[in-house]
C-alpha cells in the first residue's frame, strides 16, 4: 500500500509549474483530506491559498478534483476563508455552462454548501455572507443559471441530479427563511415556471430514484417535504384585503366571474331590489361567487393564502368552466346554489389533511431565523419501497385541487342538495378524495387521478361511505361487535336451514338425466315427507302443471341411510346450466312451475345423494354404515342455480353440514350484515362508557354501577342517569 504524500509536498505540487506535479497534487489531495488531522497540517501550512489558486486557474480533470478538495475541506467546516466571490462567480459560471460532469458535480457540491451553511451568533456579526446572498451577485451575472440548474434534473447521470437537486433544495429553505415575507413566495413561483415541479415529478414516478440509499433518493424526500413547508407556509399567510397582492387577487375572482350589473331576481332579494344600487355594482358581489357574506376575508382564516391561491388558480385556469358554472347557480334559489368558492376552500383542507401537511413528524420544523437541513437518507435507510415514500401527487397541487372542485360541483347536483347539505357533500368529496388520490402509487399519472375524479358517481361514493362507516364501527366497537356478529351469523345459518328445508318440504321437478337438445326427458318429482326422515320421489313420462299426490310418490329414500352428498355445483362459481339459467329466476320458475311447453335445455348440473343401504347409527345421519360399501341412492339434476342450491344446501343442513353453494353463503352474508346494521341504529357514541369499554377489553375488572333504590317515588318518577 503506497503511503500517502506528506503536506509540504502536496502543497508545493499544487503551485508547481508542471502540470503532471500539478494533476498528481490535487488527486491526491482530495483523497487525504477528509482526514480532520491532514486537514488540520493543510491549512496550518498555509495550504488553503495554494488549493484556491488551483481552483481558479487549473482547468479539465484538475480543476474538478480541485473543487472536490474544497468541498471536502467545506463538509469539516474548515476552509471557509477561501470562499471568496470569485470563488463562487467560478463556481457558478461553470455550473452554467461546462459541458464535464465531474466539474459540475463538484461546483454544485460547493453552492449546495454555502447556501446551506448555518448561521452562528458570531458569523452574523462578521462580514462573512452565506446563504443565497452570498452567491446572489453571482447569479445576477448569470441569469441562465436556475434555468441550468433545473435542466440538470433530466441529466443521465445521477449524481449529477442529486447534486442539482439538493441546491433547488437549499435555495427554497434559504429563501423561506431568509427571503423575506414577500421575496420567497416570488423565488418559489420562478423555480415552478422553469418546470421544477415537473423534473422532480419525473425522478419521482421513474426508476432512476427506486433505490432508497441513494443520495438522489434523500434529495427527491426532502423536496417533498419542502414542498408541504411551503403548504403550510402559505396556510399561515392570513389575507388582508389592505395587502395590494391580496387586493389583488379578490378583485382577480370578481372580474373573472363576468359579474352581471343587473339587478338581482326576486329570488335572490325576496322580491326587493334596488335599481340605483343595482347600476354601481351587484348588490350580491361575493355572495353569488360563493362567499357567505359581502366582507370575504374573514372566511379564508382556516385556509389563509393558500385558500386564496387555490381559488384564483381556478378561475384562471377553467375561466370558461367558472362563468359558465356561476351563471347556471344564479338561476338557482339560494339554497340550492353550489357555493363556489365556500366548496373551494373546503377542497383546499381537504387535500391539505389528506397529504397530512401539519404532521410534525414529516414535514421540517421552521422559525428563529434557521432551517434544520432534513435527514432524509436517515429516514429511508432500510426501506426497500419508496412507492410508500414518494408522493408525486402532492406536487400536482393545483390540478388536483381542480379535479376535486369540479366533483364536489357534480356531486352536488347529482345529490340535489341545498345549503344545508354542505357538509354531507363536503364528506362524501373527502372521501372520494381519499378513496381516488390515496390509491394512487408513485407512478400513477396525475392525468389518470383527474380522469377517476370526472367519472366517480355519487353511487358509488356512497357506497364507499358505507365501507368506510363500516371499518369506522368496526374499531370503535371492537370485540363487541364481534360477538354480535357471531351471534348473527348463527342466527342467519339457522334461518337459512329452515327455508331450504321449506323447500325441500315444497318438492321440485327434475329430469331423470342431463338435459340435451332436442331430446324429451321424462321427469322425477321429489318432496321431502312431512316428518323429514324420508325423501319421497316418483319418475314420470311428462312433468305436469300440478304436484302430485303423496299416494303418487311410491319410491321412497330412507334419509338414515344418507351418508353423504356429492355435486359438482359448488366447482364453479354461479352453477348455471351452460350458463343461460339467471340465478335470479323466480321462486315460482325454479319449482317448476313454469309452462311445461318451456324450450328445454342442456344441463350438467348434478346432485348425486350417496350412502348404504343399511341404516346407519341413528344417532347421526352423516355416520357410515358397517355392512354395505357406499353407493348412488338417488341423483337430481337441477335445472337452475337456484333449484341447485336450494336441495344441495338443504340435504346438506339435513346432514348437519355447512351449506357450500354460493348463493346461500350470500345471503347469510346479507341478513348478517343488515342485522348488525340494524344493531348499530341502537348505538349511538355517547352511550359508550369508553374507559369501561377499554377496561374490559384490557382484561380488568371493572366495578359495576349501583342501581338507585325507587324507594319513596311513585310509579311516574324515573332516574336520569348520565352516561
Amino acid at each position: 500500500m503506497e503511503d500517502p504524500p506528506d503536506v509540504a509536498t502536496l502543497i508545493a505540487g499544487l503551485v508547481a509549474e508542471n502540470e503532471g506535479a500539478r494533476k498528481y497534487a490535487v488527486f491526491k489531495l482530495q483523497s487525504v483530506l477528509g482526514d480532520p488531522s491532514f486537514a488540520d497540517a493543510f491549512i496550518e501550512a498555509d495550504g488553503l491559498y495554494a488549493l484556491r489558486q488551483a481552483v481558479l486557474e487549473t482547468t479539465g480533470n484538475m480543476q474538478a478534483y480541485a473543487f472536490g478538495s474544497l468541498d471536502t475541506l467545506l463538509e469539516l467546516d474548515m476552509g471557509w476563508e477561501i470562499v471568496d466571490a470569485a470563488v463562487i462567480e467560478k463556481a457558478v459560471s461553470l455550473a452554467v455552462t461546462h459541458p464535464l460532469v465531474n466539474i459540475v458535480r463538484n461546483v454544485l457540491t460547493l453552492l449546495v454548501l454555502i447556501v446551506s451553511r448555518p448561521l452562528t451568533k458570531s458569523r452574523r456579526e462578521s462580514a462573512e455572507v452565506f446563504g443565497f446572498k452570498a452567491i446572489k451577485p453571482a447569479l445576477d451575472q448569470h441569469a441562465g443559471f436556475l434555468d441550468s440548474l433545473v435542466q440538470r434534473l433530466g441529466a443521465s447521470d445521477h449524481a449529477l441530479c442529486a447534486n442539482a437537486l439538493q441546491l433547488i433544495n437549499a435555495l427554497m429553505r434559504d429563501a423561506v427563511v431568509h427571503g423575506g415575507e414577500h421575496e420567497w413566495p416570488k423565488f418559489i413561483k420562478r423555480l415552478q415556471d422553469l418546470g421544477v415541479i415537473g423534473g422532480v415529478g419525473m425522478l419521482m414516478r421513474g426508476d432512476t430514484a427506486s433505490d432508497p440509499s441513494t443520495p438522489l433518493a434523500a434529495a427527491i424526500l426532502e423536496f417533498q417535504t419542502l414542498t408541504k413547508v411551503l403548504l403550510r407556509k402559505w396556510k399561515e399567510v392570513r389575507v388582508n384585503v389592505e395587502l395590494a397582492e391580496h387586493k389583488r387577487a379578490l378583485k382577480t375572482i370578481h372580474l373573472l366571474s363576468r359579474v352581471s350589473t343587473q339587478p338581482p331576481t326576486p329570488s335572490d332579494t325576496n322580491g326587493e331590489t334596488n335599481g340605483k344600487d343595482s347600476k354601481r355594482h351587484h348588490p350580491e358581489k361575493w355572495r353569488r361567487l360563493g362567499f357567505e357574506t359581502e366582507s370575504p376575508a374573514w372566511e379564508f382564516d382556516e385556509t389563509g393564502y393558500l385558500g386564496m391561491m387555490d381559488l384564483v388558480n381556478y378561475a384562471r385556469g377553467n375561466e370558461d368552466a367558472y362563468q359558465k358554472t356561476l351563471m347556471e347557480q344564479s338561476v338557482h334559489p339560494r339554497e340550492q346554489r353550489c357555493p363556489m368558492a365556500r366548496a373551494s376552500l373546503s377542497v383546499t383542507l381537504i387535500l391539505y389533511e389528506h397529504f397530512e401537511i401539519d404532521d410534525a413528524s414529516e414535514t421540517e420544523a421552521y422559525g428563529g431565523g434557521h432551517v434544520r437541513s432534513i435527514s432524509a437518507r436517515g429516514r429511508l435507510d432500510g426501506q426497500a419501497n419508496v412507492d410508500k415514500l414518494y408522493r408525486p401527487l402532492l406536487l400536482q397541487w393545483g390540478r388536483l385541487h381542480t379535479a376535486a372542485l369540479n366533483a364536489f360541483m357534480r356531486m352536488w347536483k347529482a345529490a340535489g342538495a341545498e345549503t344545508e347539505d354542505f357538509f354531507k357533500i363536503e364528506e362524501v368529496v373527502r372521501i372520494i378524495v381519499e378513496r381516488i388520490v390515496g390509491a394512487a402509487d408513485r407512478r400513477t399519472d396525475v392525468g389518470k387521478i383527474e380522469d377517476d375524479l370526472r367519472s366517480v358517481t355519487l353511487e358509488t361514493a356512497r357506497r364507499w361511505q358505507m365501507a368506510g362507516l363500516d371499518e369506522v364501527y368496526e374499531d370503535a366497537w371492537g370485540p363487541h361487535l364481534a360477538q354480535v356478529r357471531e351471534q348473527l351469523h348463527q342466527e342467519s345459518l339457522q334461518f337459512m336451514k329452515e327455508q331450504r328445508i321449506r323447500c325441500l318440504l315444497q318438492g321440485a321437478w327434475f329430469p331423470t338425466t342431463m338435459l340435451s337438445a332436442g331430446v324429451v326427458p321424462n321427469w322425477r318429482y321429489v318432496r321431502l315427507s312431512r316428518n323429514k326422515r324420508l325423501l319421497q320421489y316418483q319418475d314420470f313420462s311428462v312433468r305436469g302443471n300440478d304436484e302430485p299426490s303423496p299416494d303418487e310418490l311410491t319410491e321412497k329414500l330412507d334419509l338414515s341411510m344418507v351418508t353423504s352428498v356429492d355435486s359438482n355445483v359448488s366447482a364453479s362459481e354461479h352453477p348455471l346450466i351452460n350458463g343461460n339459467n339467471s340465478s335470479t329466476e323466480t321462486l315460482k320458475e325454479a319449482n317448476g312451475h313454469d309452462s311445461i311447453n318451456a324450450p328445454q335445455q342442456s344441463t350438467n348440473t348434478k346432485i348425486t345423494i350417496l350412502g348404504t343401504r343399511t341404516k346407519t347409527n341413528k344417532h347421526s345421519l352423516a355416520s357410515f354404515g358397517t355392512s354395505d360399501e357406499e353407493s348412488t341412492l338417488l341423483e337430481l339434476f337441477p335445472q337452475s342455480s337456484l333449484v341447485a342450491s336450494e336441495w344441495l344446501d338443504g340435504l346438506l343442513m339435513l346432514l348437519n353440514q355447512q351449506p357450500i353453494t354460493k348463493d346461500t353463503t350470500r345471503l347469510i352474508e346479507m341478513m348478517e350484515d343488515w342485522g348488525v346494521r340494524l344493531r348499530m341504529l341502537n348505538l349511538r357514541w355517547e352511550d359508550v362508557d369508553w374507559d369501561a369499554l377499554e377496561a374490559r377489553v384490557k382484561g380488568v375488572r371493572v366495578a359495576e354501577r349501583e342501581v338507585p333504590s325507587r324507594e319513596g317515588l311513585e310509579e311516574e318518577y324515573y332516574y336520569a342517569i348520565q352516561a
